[in-house]
């Protein structure tokens, strides 16, 4: 055409600009359609076409962006930045990938399930109990959505001395998994752990719930240090996330009612206790007081018994002394005949002593012998 100059690159030039070009009026594209050509190479890079009736997209990433197994024939919303590569041509480069309606949802977390029972990650044996009282809980869910306002709600009017601490996160959308395994990361983290996190949100479509069937977020919840309790949705709705979970709530509001109790029963227990222990106390101290009257009365038995037999050796003593005490033989009419301090007890001795005392019963009187 006339006036228009031709530009003439070469063809690494082209490519660049083309890619700046790119960049510049399409940084990112959102996507929706059949998943084709899936295929893994070197358990690493991720190949897949997403094709309608009319056109097809080369798509390429890391399997670090899988939410989890896909297979041919789902329906998935990719995200991507459209390129032009150097020896390859245009592709799409991934940034990432879900499945998108009901069909596709459900065969992509059936697909997930199964491998994840595989490796023994929803096992009866890997659950924890939840804390009987918990001190702090770690909440995870959004904090403008009806499942916050239930959850504390519900947690204030049963257990007001509980602390909340609110992890506020996306629950869905193609940002919810990475925010949700983030706040669960952080509260295993924090220094000063709560003893429970909770993961919940309100009920809604497959779509909706697509976020906590996410194999990433999945794991997240597998791993945590501290116990999970999980209430995603409404009775009927499912998602992994509460399989990998130590427990299971069917809503919010009975997510709060699992995990604490209720002040009012607590209070009306604390006192049945305290009268059970009261009367126990008083059972305790009348069959002791009985245990120790009986063993008062034998107590009291033997000491009589010990007294009395002492008291009649005494009374036997005291008469043997009575009868051999020399004042009362002296009161008989007998004498005691001594010298210096010292007893004559034969008439040999006695003539030999020109005079003596002779004791009485009375008293002392000296005697000088005249004759023998």
């Amino acid at each position: 055409m006339q006036g228009i100059e031709s530009i003439i690159l070469g063809v690494s030039d082209a490519v660049g600009l083309l890619n700046q070009t790119l960049e510049m009026v399409y940084p990112q594209m959102t996507i929706v359609g059949e998943l084709v050509n899936f295929r893994v190479a070197k358990g690493k890079w991720l190949y897949f076409d997403v094709r309608d009736e009319y056109a097809k997209l080369h798509c390429f990433g890391t399997v670090y962006m899988l939410p989890g197994p896909l297979e041919d024939g789902m329906m998935v919303e990719v995200t991507v930045a459209p390129r032009l590569h150097p020896q390859f041509g245009f592709t799409a480069n991934l940034s990432s990938v879900r499945p998108v309606g009901e069909g596709s949802i459900v065969k992509a977390a059936s697909l997930l399930q199964k491998k994840l029972e595989r490796e023994g990650l929803f096992a009866v044996e890997r659950k924890r109990a939840l804390p009987l009282l918990p001190q702090k809980v770690a909440l995870v869910t959004s904090d403008e959505s009806a499942a916050y306002s239930d959850f504390i709600k519900i947690a204030r009017s049963r257990w007001p001395l509980a602390e909340i601490e609110v992890y506020s996160v996306l629950v869905q959308g193609v940002d919810a998994p990475a925010q949700i395994i983030e706040a669960i990361a952080l509260s295993n983290l924090a220094e000063q752990p709560a003893d429970v996190v909770v993961i919940t949100r309100g009920g809604g479509s497959a779509d909706d719930l697509a976020a906590f069937n996410d194999e990433r977020v999945v794991r997240a919840v597998a791993s945590s240090r501290i116990p999970t309790l999980a209430a995603i949705g409404h009775e009927r709705d499912f998602s992994l996330a509460e399989l990998a979970a130590d427990a299971r709530a069917s809503t919010p509001s009975n997510a709060a009612e699992l995990l604490l109790p209720d002040k009012k029963d607590f209070i009306q227990n604390l006192a049945n206790k305290n009268d059970w222990l009261r009367q126990g106390l008083i059972g305790c101290i009348g069959a002791n007081s009985s245990w120790i009257g009986v063993r008062t009365d034998v107590l009291n038995a033997v000491v009589d018994r010990i007294f009395s037999n002492k008291r009649k050796a005494i009374e036997s003593s005291t008469k043997a002394l009575r009868v051999l005490d020399p004042a009362a033989v002296l009161r008989r009419g007998y004498a005691l005949a001594r010298k210096n301090g010292k007893y004559i007890v034969s008439a040999v001795k006695a003539k030999n002593e020109k005079s003596f005392d002779l004791s009485f019963a009375d008293g002392d009187v000296s005697v000088t012998i005249s004759s023998t």
